[in-house]
């Protein structure tokens, strides 16, 4: 059955003439009238009523119209789907920082190299202004960074990873309830901070307190500082991406600290306007799909 033959008819009964849909499909009206013909003679029934230059469908075309727009939209689906693959990149360039990098990257390449596999993909690592830097000047196709926005670019929410204080195996406050702001600050504090807004809200947390908190060690670096816990110079807040192998394992423990309800680390994916449209799109549903796990490991 020849496609052109079922989009002559879909576009007839969407224009209303023949007239119509040859103008629509740069035909001429007899070049319309010959592809319905042809479509009529291999269907063995009648499509149409013709009334001078009215027309009407029949009963057998309105019952073979659903099918004709499903193969017509297939047709497109699958046309557009091998365009895309043709125009796919040898090498695709992804710029994130360090976190993205160690916690998100390994999870999420994978999925991406099932769906594109013969494209060849290189990461590289920064500062969220770093990234997106490269991103503007196409040094990389898109960029996972902090929530931030540039009007050159289009940035959605990736992933929103948050940050809870944790503390050592047998630590006291394992066993304390109704734990306080005062009783934190106390303690001797492993702080990591990247920088965000969202770590300013954690000192906020402290704020009202008559002395500072008690930080004995501050980095920028997560997988220090989660070290660092886990050697027992103090508890920390981290974000939680970071630390789920060691609750897995044992090593590291929430604590529950109600003031922090809500405080999260959000990365945006980052690409220009229009471009890289499959990757992004299945990254986006990749992000969707780890948020979903995660939620699920945190209900069990």
């Amino acid at each position: 059955m020849n496609i052109e033959n079922i989009e002559a008819f879909v576009y007839v009964i969407h224009c209303g003439s023949f007239n119509k849909a040859a103008d629509a499909l740069y035909l001429s009206q007899p070049s319309v009238t010959a592809r319905i013909k042809s479509l009529e003679q291999e269907l063995d029934c009648k499509l149409f009523d013709r009334q001078g230059k009215q027309i009407q469908i029949t009963e057998d075309g309105k019952r073979f119209l659903p099918y004709a727009q499903q193969l017509l939209l297939i047709y497109q689906k699958g046309k557009l789907h091998i365009n895309q693959k043709k125009s796919l990149p040898n090498e695709f360039r992804i710029g994130c920082t360090v976190s993205v990098s160690n916690y998100i990257i390994p999870d999420l390449l994978p999925r991406l190299k099932q769906r594109f596999p013969n494209t060849h993909y290189k990461i590289v690592t920064g500062t969220t202004d770093e990234i997106m830097n490269k991103v503007l000047g196409k040094d990389a196709d898109i960029g996972f960074v902090r929530n931030v926005n540039h009007p050159s670019l289009q940035s959605s929410k990736f992933y929103e990873d948050p940050i809870r204080l944790y503390a050592y195996d047998g630590h006291p406050f394992l066993s304390t309830n109704n734990l306080t702001i005062e009783a934190i600050a106390e303690q001797p504090l492993v702080f990591f901070e990247c920088g965000s807004l969202d770590w300013l809200r954690i000192h906020r947390i402290f704020e009202h307190l008559d002395l500072p908190p008690n930080i004995q060690i501050q980095t920028d670096n997560s997988e220090m500082a989660k070290k660092l816990v886990i050697q027992k110079a103090g508890i920390g807040f981290l974000p939680d991406l970071c630390a789920q192998q060691e609750i897995h394992d044992g090593k590291l423990y929430q604590i529950r600290v109600p003031e922090t309800e809500g405080i999260s680390l959000q990365t945006n994916l980052i690409s220009h306007h229009g471009e890289h449209l499959p990757f992004v799109e299945a990254i986006t549903e990749i992000g969707k799909q780890l948020e979903a796990a995660k939620l699920s490991l945190s209900a069990n």
